[in-house]
């Protein structure tokens, strides 16, 4: 079995599920999803006994593009983040009641398969096909099943969609390019092309419209807020979980290693930008007063903080930004869960309204509180990990760097604890909150059985994803 195998579940998943009907949809998704998690996890096991589980098959002759899929520590942990926050999902969807039911979980699906075979890909045309094909199922699970005002709602999805579908073209570009230097599209190839400074300035600058804008990075960030509130909990956990991380990680496997100069020259103004959004998106968040644009405005914090370490160009920062990747896309999913559990007993996303939470329900409370704490990276959870070698590596910069980038954990702390002041304490609210079900308990559950293992014991994905960081960090220190 290779990685392709895992591909052919999801594809052949959103096909069924979509087919099956609108009453048996949310199972058919579960199943396939979950089998798609057990696929990857078997394809990892053979990899790390020394199998070759990278598949590679000539798709089209002139231009010389070949359907290549690659399974390394860095592809298959991103890989396994997706599969395993996929049916996570999908089971948390279990409690609302959608219209065009099959529709809304072959999208899930659908936008599964794109993203694990962007993270997989090692051909640069066929990266470029599964990133735009991302695009398309979060595009109408927000428009479609999205809440408030229609009108806003597609100006919010529409804004986003010409946004990415813009910064894309660059790379697409760039892959161009690279191909006219070099005759390959294949990503070990490209490594080797020989570009002039200014080729490789084009290059990068050509890869980082694309990925400041899908992360996002200031100033590009300005769809994020409204397409997180206006999108389904589904959609914006698919959005924060894991398509963002399809950005960091393509900072990591494409343009650092292709065109590391421009990286090195003006490694001080990149890593500002990064940080001004660790900045900008805490005050943010400290003004909002709905729940779902604060976690937004929090997210944006958070992985402007793994853009800045990825662009320290060290081996901590690129193994800080993985680590920190899989952490963030476990916890953001899990608040963005207790806000939707939330939204369904109160009907509101106001702070405002809610209160009280904590009277009726302390287990919840208890739950939600520690992926607060998780959050802003408390020792013994899996983000402080993730943080900490972030933080380290800004340092080995310029301490300046690590000061104010570490002001994310003091103003994090600051607002996610008045958040959860205002949500969960207090008087008890006039509105009925019933406890967690026992599925909506079982996945806060897990979110945080794993956030506190990997928290207390790290060291598995340490030594999975960091012999093929250093493999990397030779590519990109060739020019240093």
């Amino acid at each position: 079995m290779d990685v392709s195998f895992i591909l052919v579940i999801l594809l052949f998943g959103a096909i069924a599920t979509y087919f099956v009907g609108d009453k048996w949809a949310s199972k058919a998704a579960l199943i396939f999803s979950t089998a798609a998690f057990a696929a990857a996890i078997y394809v990892t096991y053979r990899f790390t006994g020394g199998g070759n589980v990278n598949y590679a098959h000539a798709w089209i002759r002139m231009p010389r593009v070949t359907l290549a899929f690659v399974g390394d520590g860095l592809s298959l942990s991103m890989v396994l983040l997706t599969t395993a926050l996929t049916p996570i999902i999908v089971f948390t969807s279990f409690g609302n009641l959608f219209p065009k039911t099959r529709g809304f979980y072959a999208l899930i699906m659908f936008m599964a398969f794109a993203m694990t075979g962007t993270f997989l890909s090692g051909d640069g045309l066929v990266y470029y096909i599964f990133w735009e094909l991302s695009l398309i199922p979060i595009y109408f699970i927000a428009l479609v099943w999205g809440s408030g005002n229609a009108e806003e709602r597609k100006k919010a999805v529409v804004k986003f969609f010409i946004y990415t579908f813009a910064g894309s073209l660059f790379m697409l570009v760039s892959f161009l390019y690279l191909y006219h230097k070099t005759g390959s599209f294949y990503f070990r190839h490209l490594y080797n092309a020989t570009l002039t400074s200014n080729e490789q300035l084009f290059i990068f600058l050509g890869f980082f419209l694309a990925y400041a804008i899908k992360i996002p990075i200031i100033p590009f960030h300005t769809w994020q807020a409204n397409v997180y509130q206006k999108a389904p909990a589904a959609g914006t956990m698919l959005l924060s979980g894991i398509m963002l991380k399809m950005a960091l990680f393509s900072i990591i496997r494409w343009q650092l290693p292709i065109a590391p100069g421009p990286a090195f020259e003006y490694q001080y103004i990149i890593i500002g930008l990064c940080i001004a959004g660790v900045i900008y998106g805490s005050i943010l968040a400290l003004k909002q007063k709905s729940l779902k644009k604060l976690l937004a405005y929090s997210s944006l914090a958070h992985v402007g903080l793994i853009a800045a370490g990825a662009y320290t160009l060290t081996i901590d920062g690129l193994r800080g930004a993985f680590l920190q990747m899989i952490a963030h896309g476990f916890v953001v999913v899990g608040l963005f869960f207790a806000a939707e559990i939330i939204s369904r007993r109160f009907n509101t996303d106001e702070i405002s309204e809610m209160g009280g939470i904590r009277i009726q329900t302390p287990r919840f409370t208890s739950m939600f509180m520690i992926l607060v704490l998780a959050s802003v990276a408390l020792p013994a959870t899996f983000n402080f990990v993730g943080e900490f070698e972030l933080l380290y590596s800004l340092a080995q910069t310029n301490i300046w760097f690590s000061v104010i980038g570490g002001t994310t954990i003091i103003l994090g702390a600051f607002y996610m604890l008045r958040m959860f002041q205002q949500v969960m304490l207090g008087e008890k609210n006039t509105k009925f909150f019933a406890d967690v079900t026992f599925s909506e308990g079982f996945v806060m559950v897990l979110i945080i059985g794993v956030l506190l293992f990997f928290g207390l014991y790290p060291q598995p994905i340490v030594d999975f994803v960091t012999p093929e960081l250093e493999r990397t960090l030779e590519f990109i220190n060739r020019f240093n």
